[in-house]
């Protein structure tokens, strides 16, 4: 059976990723073809600049969820090695493209170049007799890209990461145990083990949600940053459940943390009394802000 192949990181897949497959899956309808997804694992700059890699915004397993959430048929994972890269581009059209994955169409966005010091572009295709549907880039104040949601993230700016994105961003991991100080001052909360290539937004506190691995979506206050009142040193990511009770035991579980709307900075407070006035604030202010 012929295939519709979008090529691209999609790391994210973002609002823009999305109008990508969305050309891919209405060709697919009208040829009754397939839509299988090419991407790419690690992100090429781990090969091919090491130090300047960027932290991913969704992990492999759930890119491929999205992928096929946004009309994959199947998802094609290609492990980005040094051979790859050195791969011309007449190497990758044929020995992929054509023989592995019978292409008939190509979907990508209209800056998209592979191969060997990026010297494949969509005329380079179009001489093998593939359709090309180079579709244009997305453009909403500027732009969508994996580069410009990440800015976003690192600045704390989750709602327009939302925006960009079409989705809240979000953070993964398995409930560990931490100090429980915020249980000690009525706070208890879940702290989540994130991937440390996963990218996190800037220390302070959001409103959001903690989603179970058995579906329950709770409504939740986040901390990301270091607990400074406390002279802490690591980064942590803790999502304190609003209105579900304090013996809520999540240790172990697989959960997701979506950061909805940025509260505030990370603070030091003179006291934890004042610490815990301002927890309160901030659950409430949260509460607000979900609805």
């Amino acid at each position: 059976m012929k295939s519709i192949v979008p090529i691209g990181v999609f790391d994210g897949v973002h609002r823009g990723h999305q109008l990508v497959l969305a050309h891919a899956v209405e060709a697919a309808r009208e040829r009754n073809a397939r839509v299988v997804v090419v991407t790419f694992h690690p992100h090429p700059t781990a090969i091919l600049a090491p130090g300047h890699v960027p932290p991913m915004l969704v992990a492999l397993d759930r890119r491929v969820r999205l992928l096929r959430d946004h009309g994959a048929d199947d998802v094609h994972v290609l492990r980005f090695t040094r051979e790859l890269s050195l791969q011309t581009p007449q190497e990758f059209i044929e020995q992929v493209l054509i023989s592995e994955l019978a292409a008939e169409r190509i979907v990508v966005g209209r800056n998209f170049r592979f191969g060997h010091r990026a010297a494949g572009d969509a005329a380079m295709l179009r001489r093998y007799d593939l359709e090309v549907d180079d579709v244009p880039l997305l453009t909403d104040g500027g732009t969508i890209s994996s580069t410009l949601v990440r800015d976003f993230i690192v600045h704390g700016e989750v709602e327009a990461a939302a925006s960009a994105l079409g989705r809240l961003h979000l953070v993964e991991g398995p409930v560990v145990r931490g100090d429980a100080r915020g249980r000690a001052m009525g706070f208890p909360t879940a702290n989540v083990a994130v991937d440390p290539d996963i990218a996190v937004p800037q220390d302070g506190v959001y409103a959001g949600w903690l989603t179970r691995a058995e579906g329950d979506r709770i409504k939740a206050a986040i901390s990301v940053g270091t607990n400074p009142t406390f002279d802490g040193v690591e980064r942590r990511v803790e999502a304190y459940g609003i209105d579900v009770g304090h013996d809520l035991d999540l240790y172990d579980e697989h959960v997701t943390v979506e950061f909805a709307a940025r509260l505030r900075g990370m603070e030091r407070f003179a006291s934890v009394d004042d610490l815990v006035v301002q927890m309160h604030r901030d659950v409430e202010e949260s509460r607000d802000r979900l609805g």
